[in-house]
């Protein structure tokens, strides 16, 4: 039997900063606020530097702790790797990751173009793959991580005039067990959540140019809870999935969707 003292050492709270993609509003946005909350210091990564830069005010604004990490392209490695290394510097080692930023798309299949593909792509999945291959190293290290994939519940049923978005999430969903199982025996866990109609402002996008087959309102009563879900819905969460309480949780598809998928 190992000795106490072989054991490694669980890092804090406080020094368990998450990396958070796509944290800039919506659902980044709340995993942000929440992560927060629970004592986690925050780098809030996005595209948009002001969006990055709101956020990160605001959680400062409230006591937390949080770096503003704007004008990142996730589907660009330099990119990426840049904002980690700066997030290193001013936070410490990134022992959480969300990978959260992802780009949508609506097209009959035949006129899919490749650069829409691509596009797609690049955001979708090999955002999520430059992401973790660069802050892996410091979970490794630590011998201690989490690793949290947000997906979608289209991955899992389907969904037509989205072969592109569908096919870039279900990928996701075998990257996420792939490293679970690569990657648990040195402390690291990863999981997926597909959200399942998140009222959030994309959704409503959606709504407005009649892509939804229907009003929110229309899905809200075809939804066994009755009700769209809310960004705090996936941040809970993705909350519980990073703490040392799920431990015993990895490779797992956590469904987010009020039980339209079971």
């Amino acid at each position: 039997m190992a000795e106490a003292s072989d054991q490694p050492e669980i890092p804090d709270v406080g020094r368990r900063v998450a990396f958070v993609t796509g944290a800039g509003s919506g659902i980044g946005r709340a995993i942000a606020f929440r992560l927060a909350e629970d004592g986690l210091p925050i780098a809030v990564v996005d595209l948009s530097e002001e969006s990055a830069k709101g956020v990160a005010d605001e959680l400062v604004a409230n006591g937390h702790v949080a770096l503003a990490v704007g004008g990142v392209d996730v589907s660009d490695r330099a990119q990426v790797e840049a904002a980690a290394e700066r997030v290193r510097r001013e936070l410490g080692p990134i022992l959480v990751l969300v990978n959260n930023a992802g780009r949508s798309g609506f097209d009959p299949f035949l006129k899919i173009t490749d650069e829409a593909w691509d596009g797609i792509m690049r955001v979708n999945l090999n955002g999520p793959f430059y992401c973790c291959q660069t802050v892996l190293p410091d979970m490794i290290g630590a011998r201690w991580g989490r690793i949290v994939n947000i997906s979608s519940s289209s991955a899992q049923g389907g969904q037509p005039y989205m072969a592109h978005y569908v096919s870039s999430k279900a990928g996701l969903i075998g990257m996420t067990k792939s490293l679970a199982l690569e990657f648990g025996p040195k402390g690291i866990t990863v999981n997926t959540i597909p959200p399942g109609f998140i009222d959030t402002p994309m959704l409503r996008d959606s709504e407005r140019k009649g892509l939804l087959g229907g009003s929110v309102e229309d899905h809200e009563g075809k939804t066994p809870v009755r009700r769209a879900g809310r960004p705090d819905d996936i941040a809970n969460a993705t909350a519980f999935l990073v703490s040392d309480e799920s431990g015993y949780v990895t490779g797992q598809v956590i469904g987010v969707n009020g039980g339209r998928n079971t």
